[in-house]
């Protein structure tokens, strides 16, 4: 397993010891907490109304201003009316039951802080319409309307969105703009989608600079095209991620972003066309820095470099992890996606 599962996974006492999770996240997004000092709230009912959601419904539960732990009684899967806004302090936490968020608008984080998303499928999300959404038990208010992203990680910190699946979507799979930071993307199944992650609002958007975030130990899946990720401006650590295909690119940027890839398992694609990795969209590339150490390339893939020094993350010591070798990646992402976890039993 790798050091994110090994933290949690082999106790058998999950059900009853969900919190546990909140301490077996590394990278930038370490200090996500999501609900852990909060009560535990249990989704009994998969409805969705966005001005006034029913309490037992997953809207209720995300808008409250208190820390919460969100689970889920049953299997369900929920179709939003509108976006979900999800406040500070929450956790979703699908573990012991299969829940899928689809077939409508989907999850938008904005403007908050420590959210933890974890186990859940969130696939064939639609653009959200005009109008009113509530995000908190005092405040509903008019919306423009959302992109159809999966997740949306919009002017926000201390987030960790894990062992998800993630495809199909009008949008992105997982955008992190407006200077989002301090976020960790791990274990997730990326399948059947174009533009997969998008790090960094826009190449003029020079607050992204704070950005920081890691992405590692996901599954890069079958019918991808681009953006996994595409970075602007900001610093993101990739690593141990399984790259399994992609149409035109893996990894790309532009606005002069940092980028460090570590241990990841590059499979290039048959198209002699599409060998490269790397994609950058300027002609003026040449110091921005962007270094692979310890990768696996396969079919022909190949990373081209560039700039000078080390841009290893500057991780503090709890946010530190030691990416292992490209070649053990296969094992270490494995499990990628939602585990099905059994009560009583180690996931």
């Amino acid at each position: 397993m790798n050091v994110i599962d090994s933290c949690w996974r082999t106790r058998s006492n999950w059900a009853t010891n969900r919190r546990a999770l909140a301490d077996c996240v590394v990278g930038f997004g370490k200090a996500a907490i999501g609900g852990k000092y909060g009560a535990i709230y249990v989704v009994t009912n998969p409805y969705d109304d966005p001005i006034n959601p029913a309490p037992g419904t997953l809207r209720y539960g995300v808008i409250q201003t208190s820390p919460l732990w969100i689970i889920f009684a049953r299997d369900m899967v929920i179709t939003l009316k509108n976006e979900l806004i999800v406040n500070s302090f929450k956790t979703i936490d699908g573990r012991g039951a299969k829940v899928e968020i689809a077939y409508g608008p989907c999850i938008t984080v904005q403007g908050v802080t420590n959210v933890i998303i974890h186990g859940i499928s969130i696939h064939d999300c639609k653009p959200g319409k005009a109008g009113m959404v509530r995000s908190s038990p005092t405040h509903v208010g008019k919306r423009e309307g959302c992109d159809g992203d999966a997740i949306s990680i919009f002017a926000s910190s201390n987030i960790w969105v894990d062992h998800c699946y993630l495809a199909r979507s009008a949008d992105g799979l997982i955008d992190v703009i407006r200077a989002s930071t301090a976020v960790t993307i791990s274990n997730n199944y990326f399948t059947q989608h174009d533009k997969v992650m998008l790090l960094g609002h826009s190449d003029k958007f020079t607050a992204d600079k704070v950005m920081k975030v890691t992405v590692a130990f996901n599954r890069f899946g079958e019918g991808l095209i681009e953006r996994m990720p595409r970075v602007r401006i900001g610093y993101a650590h990739v690593a141990n991620n399984r790259y399994d295909e992609w149409k035109m690119y893996a990894i790309g940027g532009s606005a002069n972003p940092t980028i460090f890839s570590e241990g990841n398992y590059f499979i290039a694609p048959d198209n002699s066309a599409s060998k490269e990795v790397t994609k950058r969209e300027a002609s003026n590339w040449r110091n921005w820095t962007w270094q692979s150490s310890k990768d696996v390339f396969k079919n022909g893939a190949y990373f081209v470099p560039s700039g000078y020094g080390s841009c290893a993350p500057r991780y503090t010591r709890a946010q530190s992890f030691k990416a292992a070798p490209g070649y053990m990646v296969p094992a270490l992402t494995s499990d990628a996606g939602p585990l099905r976890c059994l009560v009583g039993k180690a996931c």
